[in-house]
C-alpha cells in the first residue's frame, strides 16, 4: 500500500510554501488509495517552539488535511537515534568528530554550496583535539556514487565524498541530524513515496546512503517545486513567511494553480468540494519539472 507523509517542523506557523508540499504529498497519497500520516520533525529542539505544533495540525485540519494514525513526533523517538548510530558504529561506519565550525569554513565547497568535510577525524581524533569534550559524529561515505530516478526532477547523481563527504548523524550538542532522523522515521512509518519541496532533493542521496547503510527500504522520491518570495529566497518560517490565512478555499486553488494542475469545470463552492476534485484530477506529469517558482504576489512572491 501506498503510505506517504508531510513532516513539518514546528518552529512556526504553516505558510504558503508549507502548504504546497502538504498538497501534493496529500494529493499524490490519497488519489492512489494510500494512507497519509503527519509526522512533527522536532529533532531540533532548540528551535522548536511550543505553540507552533498546535497551530501547524488546526490549519491542516482547517485546510481540509486528514490523516491516518497518529501524530509522530521525533522528540519521543531518540532511542530509534540511538540504536541506528549504534548500528552504524558497529559497522565501523560512523566516527566521532572534534571539528569545529570554525575550522571547517575553509573547506573546499562542493557542487551543491555546502562545505565538505576534509576527513580530518576519520581516522580517530587528533591529539591536538583529544581534549574537546563535545564530539559530532560522522558517517562514513567512501567512494560512495549515490543515483536515483525523481519522479518529478529525472535523474540524479552524487558523488558524496566530491561533493558532501562523511556527514554528520549526531551533532556535537548531542542532538541526532535530521539525515539520520528522517531516514530512520520513514522506515516506522513504512513509507513507501515521499513528497516534498525539491530544496531537500541535494540531501536524498545522503539519506539513500542511510538507508543502505541501515538496511532499510528506500522509498519513492518526488521534489515539487518549492515557491520563492520576492527577493528570490524560499519562503520559510526563518524568513518569516506569512502564515496561512483563516479562509482555506483561496489559498487552496491558489497552491494547486501554483502546481500547474487542471482546473475544475466549476469553482468550488467549498473546502470539500475543492479536494473532490483534487484526488480525482491530479496529474503528477503536468507538476512544473523546476526546482523553483514564484509565489503568487499576495503570499510573499512576485
Amino acid at each position: 500500500m501506498y503510505r506517504g507523509r508531510f513532516a513539518p517542523s514546528p518552529t512556526g506557523p504553516l505558510h504558503f510554501g508549507s502548504l504546497i508540499a502538504a498538497l501534493a504529498s496529500y494529493a499524490d497519497a490519497r488519489s492512489q488509495g494510500g494512507q497519509w500520516h503527519v509526522r512533527i520533525e522536532d529533532v531540533d529542539a532548540p528551535r522548536a517552539r511550543p505553540d507552533a505544533e498546535t497551530a501547524i495540525l488546526a490549519a491542516l485540519q482547517r485546510y481540509g488535511f486528514a490523516w491516518d494514525g497518529p501524530v509522530l513526533r521525533q522528540s519521543a523517538r531518540t532511542s530509534h537515534y540511538v540504536d541506528a548510530l549504534e548500528h552504524l558504529v558497529a559497522q565501523a561506519l560512523a566516527y566521532p568528530c572534534a571539528c569545529t565550525r570554525r575550522e571547517l569554513a575553509g573547506a573546499r565547497v562542493g557542487v551543491g554550496g555546502e562545505h565538505v568535510y576534509p576527513g580530518t577525524c576519520s581516522g580517530g581524533v587528533a591529539a591536538g583535539r583529544i581534549a574537546r569534550r563535545q564530539r559530532a559524529w560522522r558517517v562514513r561515505v567512501g567512494d560512495a556514487v549515490v543515483a536515483f530516478d525523481d519522479r518529478l526532477q529525472g535523474r540524479q547523481r552524487q558523488d558524496l565524498a566530491r561533493d558532501v563527504g562523511d556527514f554528520v548523524v549526531r551533532r556535537a550538542d548531542g542532538l541526532y541530524a535530521y539525515q539520520l532522523a528522517v531516514v530512520v522515521d520513514d522506515a516506522e512509518q513504512a513509507v513507501t513515496h515521499v513528497v516534498r519541496g525539491a530544496d531537500l532533493l541535494a540531501s536524498t542521496p545522503r539519506q539513500i546512503h542511510l538507508q543502505h547503510a541501515l538496511g532499510l527500504r528506500q522509498p519513492s522520491y518526488l521534489h515539487v517545486p518549492v515557491a520563492l518570495d520576492r527577493a528570490g529566497g524560499k519562503l520559510s518560517k526563518q524568513t518569516r513567511a506569512v502564515a496561512l490565512p483563516d479562509d482555506p478555499l483561496p489559498v487552496l486553488q491558489a497552491a494547486w494553480r501554483f502546481l500547474d494542475q487542471p482546473d475544475p469545470a466549476t469553482s468550488p463552492r467549498g473546502v470539500a468540494e475543492f479536494w473532490t476534485h483534487a484526488l480525482r484530477a491530479w496529474t503528477p506529469r503536468r507538476l512544473p519539472p523546476v526546482a523553483m517558482l514564484a509565489a503568487p504576489a499576495e503570499f510573499g512572491g512576485v
